[in-house]
């Protein structure tokens, strides 16, 4: 029973439907630490070796151990039993329905796993849409193919014209044939925000014309763009990294809908 629901939970992350896919009881001074293997109870080192990653324990007001882990790029409350042997895996509740761990989880799990993330797409090779001193900055894995690309695009232009946003577009060539080819012409373009532009613009016309190959360096950017895309759980464009109002880092798959526009890009 353990190993399906832990299964479920490591492919909990699934692709959005508007994006476009790819082809092929610790004493309180252990608190925020992370376990040592050799110190873990067996249900623990049982879901390490089903793909969990533990980041720290905390204690709880039930008598039960928490540990704080991770599991498909989400947090992951484990609350084990004294022996070590079982182990409730899910959200911890109180009375008033109060998530009582969810401070300890954004602590030890979100805060530094969005710090990461963050760090991961600024070290991409992006292009960037909107002024250089646009206070909010949003990243975005993004296919020259893909419509939901085009799509947020079209519906960022007033946060982007406004001065508020700039999003850092992060090309990966993935979805068709010629996708590399386009995401291409448009890094190798004398402005590349231009090209990008353009290829926004004329998207319903084709877009960009593709180059008719691939520069190695080119290529070498490409492929670097989408390991961090697929590292960071995006299986698909757009995969969106943002900042929200508190300052934690967000994530999207796939084209954010109806209200959360806002919470991607900000007041307007």
């Amino acid at each position: 029973m353990m190993r399906s629901r832990t299964m479920l939970l490591l492919s909990a992350m699934s692709l959005a439907p508007l994006a476009c896919a790819q082809t092929a009881g610790a004493p309180a001074s252990t608190a925020g630490k992370a376990p040592a293997a050799a110190e873990e109870p067996a249900v623990v080192k049982t879901l390490r070796s089903q793909g969990v990653e533990f980041m720290g324990t905390f204690e709880t007001p039930v008598g039960l151990t928490g540990y704080a882990g991770v599991a498909g790029q989400r947090p992951l409350g484990v609350y084990v039993s004294k022996d070590g042997e079982y182990a409730v895996v899910g959200t911890l509740v109180n009375a008033k329905g109060e998530d009582v761990s969810a401070a300890k989880l954004k602590e030890l799990v979100s805060g530094p796993m969005g710090q990461q993330a963050w760090a991961r797409a600024e070290a991409t090779h992006w292009v960037r849409d909107g002024k250089a001193d646009a206070p909010r900055i949003i990243y975005s894995f993004s296919d020259p193919n893909c419509p939901y690309c085009n799509r947020f695009w079209e519906a960022a232009q007033p946060w982007v014209a406004a001065g508020k946003v700039q999003i850092r577009q992060i090309l990966v060539g993935v979805i068709r044939e010629d996708s590399a080819n386009k995401a291409a012409a448009i890094l190798g373009a004398a402005s590349p925000e231009q090209a990008l532009i353009q290829n926004e613009r004329d998207f319903a016309k084709g877009g960009i014309k593709p180059l008719p190959t691939v520069p190695a360096a080119v290529q070498a950017k490409l492929r670097a763009n989408e390991a961090a895309m697929l590292d960071l759980g995006f299986q698909g464009t757009p995969g969106i990294i943002f900042k929200d109002a508190d300052g934690s880092v967000q994530m999207r798959s796939g084209m954010p809908q109806g209200d959360d526009m806002q919470t991607v890009l900000g007041p307007r």
